[in-house]
């Protein structure tokens, strides 16, 4: 049996999948705000409580919204502030008394999507996290390429190319013009509010554009032109079979349709560009299923 959890800033999920990949158990609870100690015990509750309802132990992955430092081992560039610093790893192996596979949760999202999601089969595939950031990750032949510093597939945080006529915003990460701050939701709903003075969610700009509201309309126009360019320069660096989109601004449907129908104009070929624009096969649920790949075997009995 394979567990995985996916340790969101507002929730905490936990997946139990048997030797098939097929889901015997889930559980769904807020993330304790900003309190390390309570993130820890509930994490170690769910474990506790999925092992005790199915009356055996299993492998345990954990995605995170950041990473595990390669020089200490403690959790760094997580969006969840009170993880940062933290023995994340070695604090559930020590309570739970077993090895624990941590993960950025962008990598956990494209592992599930390539094993068994809409990229199945594929041999690269890059997977994409557009919701409050913009992650990603890349997989080869079933594994992720994590990269010497961590950072393999974090295009979110290179500047949006081909883009001198656009607003440039700030970036958390310190810098301007990162993909990020066009391609997130909350960047998408900043552009909006910006030229049209209205204070509203992705999913409200998106019905408006489906309404034919002018200004919403060409707000999406906007966004997929953006998102063909970035998704071109990842094109043309690692040529992936496969790219999935996972977050919230991976519903808008037209995306799968309009923008493989431009990008090729930014990717250095004179021939149709072959890889495919894919949306999830498990929804939300990819990164915590991803999680529970992360482990390759089945753990002995863990009495």
């Amino acid at each position: 049996m394979r567990l995985g959890i996916d340790l969101g800033g507002t929730k905490i999920e936990i997946i139990a999948l048997d030797h098939s990949g097929n889901e015997v158990y889930r559980q769904r609870i807020a993330t304790p705000q900003g309190d390390y100690a309570a993130t820890l015990d509930a994490v170690v509750q769910l474990v506790e409580k999925c092992e005790t309802n199915l009356g055996r132990k299993g492998s345990l992955g954990v995605g995170i919204p950041g990473a595990l430092s390669n020089t200490t081992g403690l959790v760094k560039n997580a969006n969840s502030i009170c993880l940062i610093g933290q023995d994340l790893k070695g604090d559930l192996q020590r309570r739970l008394h077993r090895e624990v596979f941590v993960a950025n949760d962008a990598n956990c999202f494209a592992l599930s999507e390539a094993v068994d999601g809409s990229a199945k089969g594929a041999k690269v595939v890059f997977g994409v996290i557009i919701g409050t950031g913009c992650g990603g990750s890349v997989v080869v032949d079933g594994q992720t390429l994590n990269g010497v510093n961590l950072v393999a597939g974090e295009w979110g945080h290179n500047p949006l190319p081909w883009s001198c006529a656009e607003q440039h915003f700030s970036c958390y990460c310190g810098h301007k013009g990162c993909i990020e701050t066009f391609l997130s939701g909350s960047a998408f709903e900043k552009h909006f509010q910006l030229r049209s003075g209205q204070s509203l969610n992705a999913e409200q700009i998106v019905a408006l554009a489906e309404q034919g509201n002018p200004l919403a309309e060409a707000m999406l126009q906007d966004y997929v032109v953006w998102m063909a360019k970035a998704l071109a320069s990842v094109i043309n660096l690692v040529d992936p079979d496969v790219i999935v989109l996972g977050g919230g601004m991976s519903n808008i449907h037209r995306l799968y349709e309009e923008v493989p129908k431009i990008w090729e104009q930014w990717v250095f070929t004179d021939e149709p560009v072959l890889t495919q624009l894919l949306p999830p096969a498990f929804g939300d649920s990819s990164g915590v299923r991803g999680a529970a790949w992360l482990a390759n075997t089945v753990l002995a009995d863990n009495k």
